[in-house]
């Protein structure tokens, strides 16, 4: 809630590059807090020096494309409380105390009470320590699983990965890395915030370490599958439609007008995330002084002690800590915040909302989708009816449409088989002079009956044949996450995709903008 609200100033404001006070004594209360819950290395390594946050809606177009979400930065994770009390103090200023701080119903002020208790500067120093060491581990996972991705996936337009066994599987990748790299790959794909864990990754990886792959899962919203003439060295990794656990996202918005400039703070912003990223790549540790890879989570503390991180004492006062916040441990059902309502972005269901001409939807967080229509035919509409026996005059080209999309406002969903079928019934129609009328099944099986000499029956017929040429790039499993235009009654109006429209006069722009680019965006911890 409190980085939502973040995102929302920063983004009327056009901040960019936003500085948290975050410090050091911060820093230990969330170890001893994910240490009670059971975190691995990586969940210890605790807040990152800089991350780039996306946020959970989207207020317009401009948004979509800029995307670059905005920079958290902390400055201070160095020094602990104790030393910005005396920087305050020292340039004679005043400060706010939260008095929630005091209150022991909230973990993090129980674990602050005992750590202020624990003072003595060895203590506090150990503790940094091992921190540090994990915060390190994680760099070396997070470029591990980053370099993966560069050598192994490749990402499609049509918003699957395929991942390449031959590379990836005879490659000695640590598990912890390994699972990163999955993890990275799978929360591009579903674009969902949260870390895949538990017994998905289990999955995941007993089954990422099959090779060839033969069989087809589904984990974390996702589909992975062999991909088709492969022999199960490549894998794809696609996202789940509506029939799997994914919920179906949409949001509609407006726009002033589609690739407006955007404002200099999100080109400054990349410049500085470029440089970032240019500095960190020199700061990546090498394997010989990472030390909790293959460390259980559960002997993290004893793995510390053994390499003289942290003393006996030091060992001893953190265990005590992990076992008595564990203890107080309760699971809370946190309460949703919908800033959504506030900014007037609808999250809909395809049957209980229509896309309107010219507003845009934002499908899944994947791909941004807007139809129009048009008042005449383009030339290059007609490139593939010249030996149709119709009349391409101009005064019959301007006529306006009234058989299929005049009056219908469209709606979104998944595409489904039936589609595709749908297309391979409509590619088949019958060019004879002597045939009058056309009958074909819609996707939801109703009947639909066409004149002969409608230019629409004639371009559907056309376009039909040329969108199941391209589909057939497109994997089976990577199809069921498309997103299409269907009419009210369910008539398959077009599929984007593939650039199938029913009518000439239907205008349809597509494009694959994920929200959370593949890495998950900007992040160093050292």
């Amino acid at each position: 809630m409190r980085y939502q609200i973040f995102q929302e100033v920063c983004a009327k404001h056009q901040i960019g590059v936003l500085l948290i006070a975050h410090h050091a004594d911060d820093q230990a209360e969330l170890f001893i807090l994910r240490l009670s819950r059971n975190s691995g290395v990586l969940g210890l390594a605790g807040m990152p020096f800089t991350s780039q946050i996306f946020p959970t809606y989207t207020h317009s177009v401009q948004e979509v494309q800029v995307n670059q979400g905005i920079l958290l930065v902390r400055p201070l994770l160095e020094f602990s409380k104790e030393d910005m009390y005396k920087i305050c103090q020292g340039g004679s200023e005043d400060w706010v105390e939260d008095p929630t701080n005091q209150s022991p119903l909230y973990a993090r002020n129980r674990i602050r009470m005992v750590l202020n208790n624990l003072s003595s500067s060895k203590f506090k120093f150990e503790l940094q320590a091992i921190i540090s060491a994990c915060r390190i581990t994680r760099t070396y996972v997070d470029q591990i699983g980053y370099s993966l991705i560069h050598d192994a996936v490749i990402i499609k337009d049509h918003g699957y990965a395929v991942i390449d066994l031959q590379i990836l599987c005879p490659l000695k990748i640590e598990d912890i890395c390994l699972m990163k790299f999955l993890s990275l790959v799978l929360q591009f794909v579903s674009q969902r915030q949260r870390q895949v864990r538990g017994s998905a990754m289990k999955l995941l990886m007993d089954y990422i370490r099959t090779f060839p792959c033969k069989n087809s899962i589904t984990a974390a919203g996702c589909y992975l599958c062999p991909d088709p003439g492969s022999r199960g060295s490549r894998l794809l990794v696609c996202c789940c439609s509506d029939d799997c656990a994914l919920p179906l996202k949409m949001e509609f918005f407006e726009s002033l007008s589609y690739g407006q400039e955007v404002h200099c703070a999100a080109n400054e912003l990349e410049k500085i995330i470029e440089d970032e990223n240019s500095f960190a790549n020199n700061l990546v540790p090498d394997a010989s002084d990472v030390h909790f890879l293959d460390v259980n989570p559960t002997l993290i503390l004893t793995e510390a002690k053994k390499l003289n991180i942290i003393s006996e004492s030091t060992y001893s006062n953190i265990l005590a800590l992990q076992k008595q916040e564990t203890a107080n441990f309760r699971s809370k059902t946190e309460t949703s915040y919908d800033p959504a309502s506030k900014h007037g972005v609808e999250i809909v269901t395809p049957s209980r909302k229509s896309l309107q001409p010219g507003q845009f939807c934002y499908f899944m967080d994947r791909f941004i989708l807007t139809w129009s229509l048009k008042n005449k035919i383009d030339e290059d509409e007609l490139s593939g009816l010249v030996d149709y026996e119709m009349d391409l005059s101009k005064e019959a080209r301007s006529f306006c449409c009234t058989s299929c999309v005049v009056g219908h406002i469209p709606e979104v969903r998944h595409m489904i088989e039936s589609d595709w079928l749908y297309l391979a019934e409509l590619s088949k129609y019958p060019l004879s002079k002597n045939f009058t009328q056309y009958e074909v099944k819609s996707v939801n099986e109703t009947k639909q009956i066409m004149d002969r000499t409608s230019p629409c029956l004639h371009y559907a017929s056309v376009s039909a044949k040329q969108a199941l040429h391209k589909l057939k790039s497109i994997p089976v499993a990577a199809r069921r996450s498309l997103p299409v235009l269907i009419t009210e009654q369910g008539q398959l109006q077009s599929i984007p995709s593939v650039d199938f429209k029913h009518c000439p006069f239907l205008m349809v722009h597509m494009e694959f903008r994920p929200k959370i680019p593949l890495g998950g965006g900007h992040t160093t911890f050292i």
